[in-house]
């Protein structure tokens, strides 16, 4: 298999000459790669060309893309679920809560909304708690 002369071990081009993010292998580079190892002439004693089966090839790639999609996808759900998390502690501003402060139950009004590191939290009597510290919630009286 020939390597392109600029292709280095820990560079951030790919093999077509895209930048990656990281050392990550894309598409591109993939079938750039089975493409020059089919074209590998067979050792003595192998069957076929260079290294294993057109079928090992395709499903290789087809993991490879199923991968990448799934991390694209949970990527998506993580950033859908923290804004619908966002959303339904702004709802509470205002609102009486009960939430529990580890073995004391706390009744008060949700004065305030934070974000820790993405994660929503909201203020009772002065004090930060998670939304799944909140065991009951309803309008002022």
């Amino acid at each position: 298999m020939e390597i392109p002369s600029n292709f280095h071990i820990g560079t951030v081009k790919s093999l077509t000459g895209n930048e990656n993010k990281t050392n990550e292998l894309s598409t591109d580079d993939f079938l750039q790669i089975m493409a020059a190892t089919v074209k590998m002439p067979s050792m003595p004693g192998e069957d076929g060309g260079g290294g294993g089966g057109e079928t090992d090839y395709l499903t290789q790639l087809a993991q490879f893309n199923m991968m990448d999609q799934l991390t694209n996808i949970s990527e998506k759900m993580n950033s859908s679920l923290l804004m619908n998390q966002q959303q339904q502690a702004f709802s509470l501003l205002g609102k009486d809560v009960k939430v529990t402060d580890g073995s004391d139950l706390v009744n008060g009004v949700v004065e305030k909304v934070r974000f820790d590191q993405g994660y929503a939290t909201v203020q009772v009597n002065g004090k930060d708690f998670y939304l799944n510290d909140i065991l009951e919630a309803s309008n002022q009286a």
